[in-house]
């Protein structure tokens, strides 16, 4: 009897390391890959948002509709505006805005700011349309500095037609005169560099994660006299945020959701942990009833990033000194008559150093092609060869090797000047 029980607990412990051990593996493989089947949206990006740096990808340059995270570049427009503080009266065309809604009237009067914390909190489509007329004196006119916007920070796949994500198509003249139907639509490339600007670059990121990050806010419309003086009006607001994100995980920045019909659920949120930030963009993740398809998906990014990449520092990574060494200059105007000269060289950035987060087993090569010899004359900070770092096909920092000194030509002024010399010494 003992000794059958001494080879069922030898069988049982051994099939708990054989399990423990499958499991490592696994973990091993979550942590440092991703499955791309494994995500529920059908585009997605992780982003590094202090460098622009895409991490990872899941088809995240397809054109696709974005539903109410078009509404983080309504928030950023009309923050950069200055009319924040402005009250604009509500037109017929914003109070007849589909749910969600703020349930706003006709002639009714609102600070712009109020009406951001209803944009970004609850999401309320009648808000979008009053901002935007406010602020672009129009929809149409809002929508060309949105694009004007998007064109600015590089997002060649975005189009915007609507402040509030609703779905929409418009007909565009091209420049050969023929017109082509446009969609209103992004990447989530181009979203998370969007958001990206938001929260780092943008005069206004402040501001606009106050918004994004205040839990609840409350609000009143305004009365307006004839004298465009205003007071605190009757009817009441009170506005919740429905990013879940803020709560789920450590360092949460800032968010914003979105659904239609067309484009599923959206979303697109920020992260900063240990000096590190990443913006996640996910469209298409889902339709009804499949809402927390979105949080699953940005965890699993958000934690792929904080598992696998780090910060490094270009202008660290040590490079030859035999890369600096002199070169020859020949023709030099020396004191002594057909003797080569030499130039020391020196490094001269264009760009400051770029930090980039990247995968540990990721490579950096770094190159060097530098002029054998120079015929003089040569000028002093003269770029004579260049220092490239990549990675993969992608290059990511170069600088140049200049000069750091001068040398005349041999000519005939120089040599007479020898020869008249030659007779006073």
């Amino acid at each position: 009897m003992k000794r059958r029980c001494k080879i069922i607990f030898s069988l049982v412990f051994s099939l708990m390391l054989i399990i423990n051990a499958v499991t490592a593996v696994f973990a091993g493989e979550a942590k440092d890959s991703l499955d791309p089947n494994k995500l529920y949206a059908r585009s997605a990006v992780l982003m590094d948002a202090d460098s622009g740096r895409i991490l990872y990808e899941k088809d995240g340059h397809t054109k696709m509709p974005m539903a109410s995270t078009t509404k983080i570049m309504t928030c950023i427009v009309a923050l950069e505006s200055g009319k924040t503080e402005e009250i604009t009266e509500i037109s017929s065309y914003a109070s007849s805005m589909p749910k969600v809604r703020l349930g706003v009237r006709a002639g009714e009067h609102y600070r712009i700011k109020d009406l951001l914390y209803s944009l970004m909190l609850e999401s309320h489509n009648d808000a979008a349309v009053a901002i935007a007329e406010h602020v672009g004196g129009s929809v149409e006119g809002f929508a060309d500095m949105m694009n004007k916007k998007a064109a600015e920070l590089g997002c060649k796949d975005t189009y915007f037609i609507t402040p509030n994500g609703l779905d929409a198509s418009k007909e565009v003249v091209m420049e050969d005169g023929s017109t082509v139907m446009a969609e209103h639509s992004t990447t989530a490339a181009d979203l998370a560099a969007i958001m990206s600007y938001c929260i780092i670059r943008s005069p206004q990121k402040d501001t606009f994660l106050e918004i994004t990050r205040t839990p609840s806010y409350q609000f009143s419309n305004l009365n307006v006299n004839e004298n465009g003086e205003a007071a605190q009006g009757s009817r009441k607001f009170s506005c919740n945020n429905h990013n879940a994100f803020l709560s789920m995980m450590e360092g949460a920045l800032s968010g914003k959701t979105g659904f239609t019909g067309k484009a599923g659920y959206c979303y697109v949120g920020a992260l900063k942990q240990d000096e590190r930030t990443f913006v996640v963009a996910l469209l298409a993740c889902g339709w009804p009833n499949n809402k927390t398809y979105k949080w699953s998906d940005t965890r699993k990014l958000m934690e792929y990033g904080l598992a696998n990449f780090e910060k490094r520092d270009f202008g660290q990574i040590p490079i030859e000194n035999a890369w600096l060494n002199p070169i020859p200059v020949e023709n030099a105007a020396a004191s002594r008559l057909f003797e080569t000269e030499v130039t020391e060289l020196a490094i001269q950035d264009k760009s400051p150093a770029p930090v980039f987060l990247m995968r540990q087993d990721e490579n950096v090569e770094v190159s060097c092609q530098v002029e054998p010899y120079l015929l003089a004359p040569v000028e002093k900070g003269e770029i004579v060869g260049k220092i490239t770092y990549r990675s993969g096909d992608t290059v990511y920092w170069e600088r140049d090797i200049v000069t750091a000194s001068a040398w005349e030509k041999i000519d005939f002024p120089w040599y007479f000047h020898q020869v008249l010399m030659s007779f006073f010494r």
